[in-house]
């Protein structure tokens, strides 16, 4: 961080090139009502237009805030008028923008080399995100965005999948209350998902804006109201250990197996074994298609477990020949409590 430091003291020689030159007066100050080491203490900008009407002044102002993140570990606090992100996933932010820059030969110097710093460091983030921090300093967007593979996750190449798993989902942990029976449930994907990022529509960015400020305002009959907007369009925000999180829905149906309903002898025996295995947890899905009812059909596992074979064995679900023809499912299947679970064993045809 040394050579931001010299940009800020005069020590380099540039020249006349501005985009170095320090600012007048000091562009941070402490929220009113905080004090040092006591709680949260965002800063903000005194004696200037509030940033979401005053003009940035592009590099130099990356260049303060970045200053300013090495010593304070806090981030701009207008920042959360352009994006939608939570304040601890802005502090990874200019983590990275900050070692991305500490390895950048040579430093950025217009407005063009500092977008594509950022583009670089955040590529992974929602676009919408990387869109807003680049107006939050007036920055250009460099073309193209950078993209990432999609088809897959990073820890699932595509050269490594099954054939027909048309892609993968990574979920946050499932809640308990989402698994319907022992064949079914629902999961969410953070949308800073690389597949997830590109496909959140504006309106859904904006409702979260909207909802941010609502509460922000104390408006908390709106900020409901465009919760219950977000869960119509398939979306839910998230709290997870402190964090709010957009999460997109997937209704999900477990591949290769039945599972008796809720209702039915033995369901809720087999909803509780599901809860069991993944309740709580995470679960990588391989996805091969949608079903009639409009459900993902996958394959899950979680913990270096695969579900399918484990409900199988222990007797909670049958094997759904109709519709899955693969012969280790058979052989999963042939135990004596299985044989004593089946589709004919339970009245169903």
């Amino acid at each position: 961080m040394g050579n931001i430091l010299k940009c800020f003291t005069g020590e380099d020689d540039h020249g006349d090139d501005d985009y170095y030159r320090p600012s007048s007066g000091a562009r941070y100050g402490l929220q009113a009502g905080s004090d040092h080491g006591h709680g949260p203490s965002p800063y903000v900008d005194v004696d200037q237009p509030a940033a979401a009407s005053r003009p940035h002044h592009d590099v130099v102002s990356l260049l303060q805030d970045l200053l300013y993140f090495e010593s304070t570990s806090m981030v701009p606090e207008a920042l959360r008028q352009h994006v939608t992100s939570s304040k601890k996933a802005q502090v990874k932010w200019y983590r990275n923008i900050l070692e991305a820059y500490n390895n950048m030969r040579p430093q950025p110097k217009t407005p063009e080399e500092a977008a594509q710093l950022i583009t670089t460091a955040l590529s992974r983030i929602q676009r919408a995100d990387l869109l807003g921090i680049l107006s939050f300093y007036n920055l250009p967007i460099p073309f193209p965005l950078p993209t990432v593979a999609s088809s897959a996750s990073s820890d699932h190449p595509p050269s490594s999948l099954p054939e027909g798993v048309q892609f993968v989902l990574n979920t946050l942990p499932v809640h308990h209350r989402c698994i319907g029976d022992g064949d079914g449930f629902s999961a969410y994907v953070d949308t800073a998902d690389p597949r997830e990022s590109a496909n959140v529509a504006l309106e859904v960015h904006e409702m979260v804006i909207d909802r941010t400020q609502a509460r922000t305002h104390r408006d908390y009959q709106k900020a409901r109201a465009l919760l219950r907007s977000l869960d119509e369009a398939g979306y839910k925000i998230i709290n997870i250990s402190g964090e709010e999180i957009l999460a997109k829905k997937y209704r999900i149906r477990m591949r290769g197996i039945d599972a008796p309903e809720l209702e039915m002898t033995y369901g809720k025996e087999s909803k509780d074994a599901l809860v069991k295995l993944i309740g709580g947890k995470r679960v990588t899905i391989h996805v091969y298609g949608l079903d009639q009812f409009g459900r993902y059909v996958g394959d899950i596992y979680c913990d270096n477990v695969f579900v399918q074979e484990r409900m199988l064995k222990s007797g909670h679900a049958w094997h759904f020949k109709t519709y899955d023809k693969r012969p280790e499912f058979a052989q999963f299947a042939v135990g004596e409590r299985s044989k004593s679970r089946t589709p004919r064993a339970l009245g169903v045809r």
